[in-house]
């Protein structure tokens, strides 16, 4: 493996303080970027109520906690990925928003430098398709809430280099998370392209009346073992994020099997993102 102690996150949201947190927490200097000053903080700020929770439990201590946040550098800058080991993007699910990251990134690293995307489900080709030598980017795909999930997907892009997939698959190991290697690039990745179909399907028996959404939850949790069902999990990782990815599904393998349920376009419609939003399948206020 490349000689990795410096990792760039840029974007400070859900997923980005978290994979700043475990990356910091398993001894790697982090520069924490993202677009506004509040954003950064708020990404702290999660960071360090995350922390507090380990402490509560006795999992961490207060010392701990500070040797984790005095690994953490956080700026509005771009530039400060200047001397990274490595960059993971953790910026919203739009390609061309991502693409100009990228792009940007591509003049600022050096050239040994890996560049990974955290996108769930979106083409790493494309993304790659911006910088100079698309052979050191690949996806490095965390799951929610990145501190707690064990699981990154590695993914390979059209160009992607047997030496990238093994530094990300290093790295991720060393911060102590299961890898997978998805070998094609292809939207979904594994884990989503399995994933979507249930949230389908658990929508459509909804609209066609065979059970309540309590009940099919209640089915998925103690007849297959999930730990929630399609319809909590959905509202905890946002019914905005799912229609999107149902979207893209939609248009890449051209195929309306993948297209939104028409209840996922009314919740959209109304505002019913999920829990972020106070309700999406269920009410949370």
């Amino acid at each position: 493996m490349a000689n990795i102690k410096t990792i760039g996150v840029v974007g400070a949201g859900a997923m980005g303080a978290g994979i700043a947190n475990v990356m910091a927490t398993n001894g790697y200097k982090v520069i924490l970027r993202d677009i506004k000053e509040e954003y950064v903080q708020t990404g702290l700020d999660r960071i360090s109520k995350f922390m507090d929770n380990s402490i509560k439990r006795g999992k961490l201590t207060e010392e701990g906690k500070q040797e984790v946040l005095n690994r953490i550098t956080a700026t509005t800058s771009l530039q400060d990925m200047k001397d990274v080991d490595l960059v993971i993007e953790v910026v919203i699910e739009d390609m061309d928003i991502k693409q100009q990251v990228f792009k940007e990134l591509d003049e600022i690293v050096r050239e040994d430098v890996v560049l990974a995307t955290n996108t769930s489900s979106m083409s790493i080709t494309e993304i790659a398709s911006v910088v100079k030598n698309p052979s050191r980017v690949a996806g490095m795909h965390f799951f929610n809430p990145a501190q707690i999930m064990k699981l990154v997907e590695v993914i390979r892009g059209l160009e992607t280099s047997d030496e990238t997939v093994e530094t990300l698959r290093q790295v991720a190991e060393s911060a102590k998370k299961e890898v997978v290697e998805v070998k094609k690039d292809v939207p979904g990745f594994i884990v989503n392209r399995i994933m979507i179909p249930q949230f389908i399907e658990a929508i459509k028996v909804l609209e066609e009346g065979i059970a309540s959404k309590e009940d099919i939850d209640k089915a998925m949790r103690y007849g297959l073992n999930h730990p929630m069902g399609a319809f909590e999990l959905q509202d905890y990782a946002g019914v905005d994020i799912g229609y999107f990815v149902m979207e893209y599904f939609q248009k890449e393998f051209a195929d309306n099997r993948w297209a939104p349920p028409l209840l996922m376009k009314n919740m959209m419609r109304a505002g019913r993102n999920g829990k972020k939003a106070g309700k999406g399948f269920y009410d949370y206020e």
